[in-house]
């Protein structure tokens, strides 16, 4: 009977820790997946607060929140380009670390614009001031941000033209060498039985 309660005591036990286990890795999971989205769905949020200021906000302030959208959407792009090649593509790694140089500097900048865009009334005529030096960094980080992009495409493209052009001249060459067929040992054989045949039927006669 002790053996029994010692047993099932043992059984118990195994249960509640391996439910324990499980819950805990449960939680982590998730904790993690959250960690990972909650970045995403911040990003996407303040994207959409921004288009909403363009809109909703004449003027210098409006100026500013399109600066701020407009060069996230270039880094924002170039990136997953440059990640979409680099999987296939060994020459665009050191792109894409040069996209992430671009991104550090976007980042500087994006952060004091944000500054600027929640300065008071009475700090317009400062914002207006500051404005041109930081649309000028914006647009040659936006300008190097582009160039990296088009770059990785016209590259994507043109080695696309040239396996397409390979592909092409080895099926050329294929279709040329199944047009031309050496005749079979049976059909070449048949000629010279029928002039065989016909030999002999002449000696008969």
């Amino acid at each position: 009977m002790e053996q029994v309660l010692i047993a099932l005591l043992v059984f118990v036990a195994v249960v509640f820790g391996v439910g324990v286990y499980a819950a805990v890795k449960a939680k982590r999971a998730l904790e993690q997946r959250f960690a990972q989205r909650a970045p995403i769905a911040r990003r996407r949020a303040e994207d959409l607060a921004l288009r909403a200021r363009t809109l909703t906000r004449p003027g210098t302030p409006g100026r500013v929140a399109q600066l701020r959208l407009d060069l996230r959407t270039s880094l924002d792009s170039t990136r997953r380009v440059l990640e979409a090649g680099a999987s296939t593509d060994p020459q665009l790694t050191e792109a894409l670390q040069l996209c992430e140089r671009l991104e550090k500097q976007a980042v500087e900048l994006d952060g004091e614009l944000r500054m600027l865009e929640q300065e008071p009334s009475t700090g317009r005529e400062r914002l207006k001031t500051k404005l041109p030096e930081l649309a000028d960094r914006a647009e040659r980080i936006g300008h190097a941000a582009d160039s990296l992009r088009w770059a990785a495409q016209d590259r994507a493209r043109h080695t696309s033209e040239d396996e397409l052009t390979e592909l092409s001249r080895e099926v050329e060459m294929e279709a040329g060498a199944l047009r031309h067929w050496a005749p079979s040992p049976v059909e070449g054989n048949a000629p010279r039985r029928e002039a065989t045949a016909k030999k002999r039927d002449e000696l008969k006669d």
